[in-house]
């Protein structure tokens, strides 16, 4: 297993991901209730249609390899901030491409004692995004984790998202150099072109 083992002054064992598949579950939980909470109330101030999705930024999107007619459990879903909304003609398919920029998050090792501190896992920037020297990686939808999966999906060309994945449509029990296992993730994901598998590259809108 991956554990990040230290010592006290004391010399007492201290082990940083104490319960950590329960501490990452409250943190998804607590971001799904608030995120709830955020829609609930812009639909009931704009109760025709989805004029509420017109002043919310939070969404909530069940993982697209499960039914979509079936509620199901909160780790089921993503959890999704707008930061920026984009221009592009259309979401890409699990069969499609993406041009993107990401940082990704694991929960500090504090929480819920800490709940701003992050810990960067993985980045195609540094510092803060600026368009100008950042550098899109290109990668097929498919290739990322059931979350990340889903999150693109319903991306278009210039959305800028926060996007909270549950460990349950991350890596699960599985534990990296960098990622504990039973973590969730949060990325900014930024999407700056879409390719449509079937089309010519480079076909990016």
């Amino acid at each position: 297993s991956y554990l990040f083992a230290s010592c006290k002054s004391s010399d007492e064992s201290y082990d940083a991901h104490h319960d950590w598949q329960a501490r990452n579950a409250q943190w998804f939980a607590e971001v799904y209730d608030a995120a709830q909470a955020a829609i609930a109330e812009a639909k009931a101030l704009y109760p025709n249609g989805n004029d509420w999705e017109d002043h919310c930024d939070w969404r909530i999107y069940r993982t697209l390899l499960k039914s979509q007619e079936i509620q199901g459990p909160s780790t089921d879903y993503i959890v999704c901030k707008i930061n920026e909304r984009g221009d592009g003609e259309w979401s890409p398919a699990y069969t499609d491409s993406v041009r993107l920029y990401y940082r990704g998050w694991i929960m500090d090792e504090n929480y819920p004692l800490s709940k701003t501190n992050m810990t960067v896992f993985s980045q195609t920037y540094y510092g803060e995004f600026d368009v100008a020297t950042a550098a899109p990686l290109a990668m097929s939808v498919s290739s990322t984790v059931e979350g990340f999966q889903t999150a693109v999906q319903y991306m278009v060309k210039g959305d800028d998202w926060l996007v909270y994945i549950p460990q349950e449509l991350a890596y699960k029990e599985t534990s990296s150099d960098v990622i504990p296992a039973y973590s969730t993730l949060l990325y900014r994901i930024r999407i700056e072109r879409v390719h449509k598998s079937g089309t010519e590259m480079p076909d990016w809108r």
